[in-house]
């Protein structure tokens, strides 16, 4: 992962991650490489990865929190949140903005506390708000533009898991699974 063209020094990351408390997360084009597989009955099939999700697992189980945000509403999406214990899923919301604010003042959590990782324009205005951004490698320019962070990664390919790692490691509460 990477800030921009700049390599960050271990210092700087432990500075933008330190506030960092939850990650809020697109769905298509982030957790999926954002293909829509519809079949001739309309029933919606997504691939996510599940380095995605051992990833989310480990950021909840340090404490932390992790909620979806997509504008599209999939039995899909429910049905891997629930797999993976995610609590907020907010599907079928046109404007990101809005539903970002209302979750973190319900949660009481300040926008510095938050990284949002997403890949299209409908992210940007939440992009804009959080206190740490972070675009896949595949995302739109201006995604990529806006993004403190970029993960190497695409999405739907093991971005979210990238993010969680670096995030973890800079804060120091990733447990090395070899040394447990």
């Amino acid at each position: 992962m990477n800030a921009g063209n700049a390599h960050p020094t271990a210092t700087e990351d432990r500075l933008v991650a330190a506030p960092i408390r939850m990650i809020l997360s697109d769905v298509d084009g982030v957790l999926t490489n954002g293909e829509l597989l519809i079949d001739a009955s309309g029933n919606e099939t997504k691939a996510f990865h599940v380095r995605d999700g051992l990833g989310i697992k480990r950021w909840q189980a340090a404490g932390m929190s992790f909620g979806l945000i997509s504008s599209r509403a999939s039995p899909a999406v429910t049905r891997r949140a629930a797999e993976l214990g995610i609590r907020y899923v907010l599907q079928g919301i046109e404007e990101k903005l809005p539903a970002a604010k209302r979750l973190a003042a319900e949660l009481g959590i300040s926008p510095a506390e938050i990284a949002y990782i997403g890949d299209d324009l409908p992210d940007l205005p939440v992009m804009g708000w959080v206190g740490l951004s972070v675009a896949p490698a595949d995302a739109c320019a201006d995604c990529l533009a806006r993004a403190t962070w970029r993960t190497d990664l695409p999405g739907g390919r093991g971005a979210v898991r990238e993010l969680v790692e670096r995030l973890m490691r800079a804060q120091s509460i990733w447990e090395d699974p070899v040394a447990a």
